[in-house]
């Protein structure tokens, strides 16, 4: 019997999860065992995963779970140089040239362990299977768009905290635009036409904030791209990946320019193909953004787990794309598991070369 094994985020505020109550009756109603780990900070009460016949274990026991079962969970272990032996499903971080991915790689070979990583579970058409992208486009839009407005004061956007819900969220960034005293700001999207890019042109437009949006036509000469300049705040909703344009090359800290707020949203600064380079860390909810120029001010947010701050939200929507893959999971060796599973061994082999 194939065993699916939940486990509890471990990183600070992540209170997401990729299977809902109702998924996981589904999955044990096909025939799955479904046990899932207690936490003290996911956004679903464990009671819902009890009713629906799921095994309750311990919070953060995975590492003792069986062998054969299926670890799954969304966000990064700890980062403890331990091996894995478990299949893990969870966003690796590891096949984009990240440089931190190759430790996490290594863990898997020292384990025998498989990563299947979630941002590349496709379809036959490379298309991912399921995405938070439109909850981060929608959180990391809100965000910049409180950066933009602490600039407006003189100072750098404070704390951020995870929301109810969505309207919650709107009701404190309008209040915060208002408080300003300024008309709202002219934006660009680019990867508009993607699940990120709609998710912050929403925003952008339940705000009342006119939005430029950009797609594959509009960056399709590679660059340079001088109208981003001419905006007060810029989304890059793109992943990193060979061949993605320079958007924000270092030269424009000193360049004239509108520009003073970056939500780069796909946040990829630990990537060889970064298109935003005037920044190399990823930023936090204690510290949203990093102010990389300060006359005039540029702040860059990029913040790396922005469906977070919409947990409800961004758990369900997420967990009703996802469930008719784990629907398969009796079946690695085929379809999504098996594309997968060779992504990982091609990464895996590569590292040894």
């Amino acid at each position: 019997m194939t065993h699916l094994w939940v486990r509890a985020e471990q990183r600070p505020n992540e209170d997401r999860v990729g299977l809902t109550p109702e998924g996981a009756k589904a999955l044990i109603d096909a025939g799955l065992r479904v046990t899932v780990e207690e936490s003290a900070t996911r956004a679903i009460p464990i009671d819902g995963y009890r009713a629906a016949g799921a095994e309750i274990a311990p919070e953060n026991s995975w590492p003792e779970a069986p062998r054969d079962a299926v670890i799954f969970g969304l966000k990064e272990l700890p980062d403890d140089g331990t091996p894995l032996p478990h299949r893990h499903i969870m966003f690796g971080h590891a096949f984009k040239g990240q440089h931190s991915g190759k430790a996490l790689l290594r863990r898997f070979k020292a384990g025998g362990g498989t990563l299947y990583d979630l941002e590349y579970l496709v379809d036959e058409n490379g298309r991912r299977v399921a995405a938070f992208g439109y909850w981060a486009g929608f959180a990391g839009a809100a965000v910049t768009f409180m950066a933009w407005a602490a600039q407006q004061g003189g100072g750098i956007c404070g704390p951020v905290g995870a929301y109810p819900g969505k309207d919650a969220m709107l009701a404190d960034l309008v209040a915060r635009l208002d408080a300003t005293g300024a008309g709202r700001p002219s934006a660009l999207v680019i990867g508009a036409l993607g699940r990120v890019g709609t998710g912050a042109a929403d925003l952008c437009e339940a705000v009342g904030v006119s939005v430029t949006k950009w797609d594959i036509d509009e960056t399709a000469s590679g660059g340079p791209f001088p109208e981003i300049l001419d905006h007060d705040i810029f989304f890059n909703c793109i992943l990193a990946r060979p061949g993605t344009p320079v958007f924000v090359p270092r030269a424009a800290l000193t360049a004239p320019r509108r520009l003073t707020a970056i939500g780069d949203v796909a946040c990829d600064p630990d990537s060889d193909y970064n298109p935003v380079p005037v920044y190399d860390r990823a930023t936090t909810w204690d510290a949203p953004v990093i102010r990389v120029h300060d006359t005039p001010p540029l702040d860059v947010m990029a913040i790396d787990n922005l469906p977070s701050m919409l947990p409800v939200e961004s758990s369900q929507d997420y967990a009703s794309q996802l469930l008719p893959t784990l629907l398969t999971l009796s079946n690695l060796s085929q379809g999504v598991w098996a594309r997968a599973r060779d992504t990982f061994e091609t990464h895996a082999k590569a590292l040894s070369e």
